[in-house]
């Protein structure tokens, strides 16, 4: 089972890399951003931007994911499935941005309680650009060009950061500039795209084919849309019943858990591949349980330090006037983790082959979220919009635990499970009810409470025999200088042999592109503001 934690690792590493350094970048200019932005400012752009994405996933028609599971069916052609797709999303990005522009006022006073059209038709031309930009990113991924795909999507990082900058502070444009820059940005870069790609791509649709894209992927899109409400639909009931401003600390508190996102990003991109790669049932059950294990005490570590940590985080990296974010970044962390485990669970129904289990236990959770929001937020403030995040959460992973244990039942090991999370409980509770809330020793006796968190997994004879001697081997100072060693000597991959037919892509072996993995990489907000 080792060799699982390790292949799960490795692959994750790979396919974070570059949001790994956005969201290093991100963090990093927050200190600056705040400085110059209100909590307001930062609370339309924010809310705008999870509109685009939420607005997104319904324009899509479900076709993206229609692209993954069509490119490689056996009997399709691959190159007609790329052009119908890009004509669809194309005329219907087209048609949702026609209709938009004429809508600007009344949508703003909806999801922002004042007038801004102005801002709503960035976002709107924002809606336009994320799909198109999203489909022809596909491209690379279902090419498995990964060195051309980290090294265009960091370019695009590189390019956005210094416009953004230049909007924000020199232009002193608020929110439009966190728009803007992220989004003109991406329309150069979609250009780029269109012309390096024009050959695969068509304005005209093959109907036939389009029938069945749509037949297969609609069904996609309410569980899609109500698991990303989740995301969206509290913040603006927050800037509806406590305040934009109020929005804007959430929204910034969502930011900081990003930490926690980009280890479950990894997750979520490598899961997938591994879990359906395992073609023995019995083998896959004990594989799933001992995966879910690690996951949730890596998971848990980097949680309780958002919640010990939080003040000097925001303390840290924002003007004062956003301090009052720290309040809900641990529960948005939790949120996080919660959501990761819920794509364990959507990966076990697809290979039950049952995915309509999916929307029952979104469509609960959504319903959930929303009803807690209306009764929680104007007494508790954000801290009712965090709370309810996670009981939503919650209900999501208990309806698909039931429906999954009834498909394919997994041995999980409870345990260890209600080990790892009990000690973080009891961690950040002695450590919120003893330990100062400001200055050096408050930080520094919050960090060793959060050090001691493996330790005491440890001590407490969390591992087992066989992860015991793993550790033992892999932790040796032999083995790893004898792994950078490696690292370093690797030879380079031999081509193929002159006449030597390659095989098409799409015939090599190895886990491909899931529509879960796609998904998720769409719903993780990596947008650099």
């Amino acid at each position: 089972m080792t060799g699982y934690l390790r292949r799960l690792a490795t692959t994750g590493a790979a396919y974070t890399a570059s949001s790994v350094i956005s969201k290093l970048i991100a963090v990093a200019l927050l200190p600056l951003y705040t400085q110059y932005l209100t909590p307001s400012d930062y609370g339309a752009a924010e809310v705008l931007i999870t509109a685009v994405i939420a607005a997104s996933i319904v324009i899509r028609l479900g076709i993206i994911e229609a692209l993954l599971r069509f490119y490689y069916e056996a009997g399709e052609n691959p190159d007609a499935v790329v052009k119908t797709s890009f004509a669809s999303l194309f005329w219907t990005t087209t048609v949702g941005l026609a209709i938009t522009f004429p809508l600007a006022g009344p949508i703003s006073e909806l999801l922002l309680d004042q007038s801004d059209p102005g801002l709503v038709r960035v976002a709107a031309f924002g809606l336009w650009v994320f799909t198109m930009f999203e489909f022809l990113l596909a491209l690379f991924r279902l090419d498995e060009r990964a060195k051309a795909f980290f090294a265009f999507t960091v370019a695009n990082v590189l390019v956005t950061i210094p416009a953004t900058v230049w909007l924000v502070v020199g232009e002193d444009e608020g929110a439009r500039g966190l728009l803007l820059g992220q989004y003109a940005t991406g329309a150069v870069f979609l250009a780029g795209l269109v012309i390096a790609q024009h050959r695969r791509l068509s304005l005209i649709p093959d109907l036939s084919l389009l029938r069945r894209l749509i037949r297969f992927g609609l069904p996609t899109m309410p569980a899609e849309l109500s698991l990303y409400s989740l995301n969206f639909i509290d913040r603006v009931l927050i800037v509806r019943l406590v305040g934009l401003s109020d929005a804007g600390l959430y929204s910034l508190s969502v930011k900081f858990a990003q930490a926690v996102n980009v280890l479950v990003k990894g997750f979520q991109l490598a899961w997938p591949p591994l879990a359906y790669s395992i073609r023995d049932d019995d083998e896959a059950r004990r594989a799933y349980a001992v995966i879910v294990t690690w996951f949730v005490s890596v998971t848990t570590f980097f949680v309780a330090g958002m919640w010990l940590l939080s003040r000097w985080i925001v303390r840290a990296l924002a003007a004062p006037e956003f301090f009052g974010s720290y309040e809900t970044i641990g529960l948005v962390s939790t949120g996080v983790m919660l959501y990761a485990l819920y794509l364990v669970l959507v990966v076990v129904l697809g290979r039950t082959g049952r995915t309509e289990y999916n929307f029952p236990a979104t469509g609960a959770g959504t319903l959930a979220n929303i009803g807690l929001n209306l009764v929680l937020l104007p007494s508790m403030g954000i801290v009712g919009a965090g709370v309810s995040l996670v009981a939503s959460y919650a209900v999501v992973l208990v309806l698909m635990y039931v429906f999954t244990q009834r498909l394919f039942r997994v041995p999980y090991e409870w345990l260890r499970l209600g080990r790892a999370v009990g000690l973080a409980v009891v961690l950040v509770l002695a450590g919120e009810l003893l330990l100062p809330t400001a200055g050096v020793a408050g930080l520094v006796g919050r960090v060793g409470f959060w050090l001691a968190y493996p330790l005491l997994l440890y001590a407490t004879g969390f591992l087992n025999e066989e992860e015991r001697r793993a550790a033992a081997r892999v932790l040796r100072p032999s083995a790893v200088m004898a792994g950078l060693t490696g690292l370093l000597e690797r030879a380079p991959e031999k081509g193929p042999a002159e006449g030597e037919e390659v095989p098409p892509l799409r015939t090599l072996p190895g886990p491909r592109l899931t529509r879960e993995t796609l998904e998720a990489e769409q719903r993780d907000e990596d947008a650099i503001r």
